[in-house]
Order: structure tokens, then sequence, then C-alpha cells
């Protein structure tokens, strides 16, 4: 199964879900992530935390979802409110499509530690999700019963 993560700025959510499910689901699971708006750089903290968790970033970049057009997503999972909301390329087609509204940890206020925190919070429950769809071999599962385990996962 391929999974698009889509977010705005394709800058810390969407790279950190990308990253997360290609490291937990080791292949069942192939991932990236775009964005609408691409602002052109990950966000260090997303970088630095995915490593300190073991999870590799060499190949992550901030990029737009034109880029994706030839790489038909069997689902595309937007993570933040603002891309729930914008008009998806027609190439997404038959593609099932989620909405799981993940908290912003880049946006967060506090010390640097709660920041910090707030990354580590978001990648686990990503691992946890992940761990989810990998464990109930959803390339088994009919599309139908695939959207309604994304749905679920997502509230």
């Amino acid at each position: 199964m391929k999974i698009l993560f889509i977010c705005t700025h394709n800058r810390c959510r969407s790279i950190l879900a990308e990253a997360v499910f290609n490291h937990v689901c080791k292949g069942t699971i192939v991932a990236r992530s775009a964005g609408s708006q691409p602002v052109g750089e990950v966000h260090p903290l997303s970088l630095k935390t995915l490593r300190d968790k073991g999870i590799p970033t060499g190949n992550l970049s901030s990029q737009s979802w034109d880029q994706h057009e030839n790489w038909k997503p069997d689902v595309v999972i937007t993570v933040c409110d603002s891309a729930a909301g914008e008009q998806c390329p027609i190439w997404f087609g038959d593609s099932i499509k989620v909405h799981w509204g993940l908290k912003d940890p880049s946006a967060m206020s506090g010390s640097d530690e709660d920041i910090i925190n707030g990354f580590y919070r978001l990648i686990d429950l990503l691992a946890a999700r992940a761990t989810t769809l990998c464990e109930a071999k959803i390339n088994d599962l009919s599309p139908a019963e695939q959207q309604n385990l994304l749905n679920n996962l997502g509230n």
C-alpha cells in the first residue's frame, strides 16, 4: 500500500508521518509526504527527534504534491486542518482520502524541552498508528474496510 501524507507546508507533521511509517512498516506500507505550499525545508526538530528515535532521515525533503503525480497513492491522509480544506489535485482520483488532525509540535509554546517532547509524542502516536495498520494487514482489507480503519485511527 502507498500512503501520501499531506500538510500545507510539508515541514513537520507530514514529514514525521512519512519517516515513521516507512520505518515501522518496513515496506508493507510505503509512505511519502508532500505539501500544497511546501516551504522547501524540513523543520530542524523533525530531523533531530526522528534521529533521536533511531528513525532514518536521509531521504526526507519538503516538496510539492505535484512531485508525486506519477506515484498514484492508494491512500491520501491530510494531517493538518488547512490542508484538509484545500482542493486536492485531480490525480488523487480514486485514492482513499482521510483526515487525521494532528497537533503541530512546531507551533507549541513552552520551554525547549516541552516543544521537543511534543515532537516525541507525535512520533509515538504515529508509530502506534503505523503498527496498528501493519498488524491489521491493511493490504488484505477491502477499500471500505481500509477507509473505516483509517478513519477510526484518526479519531
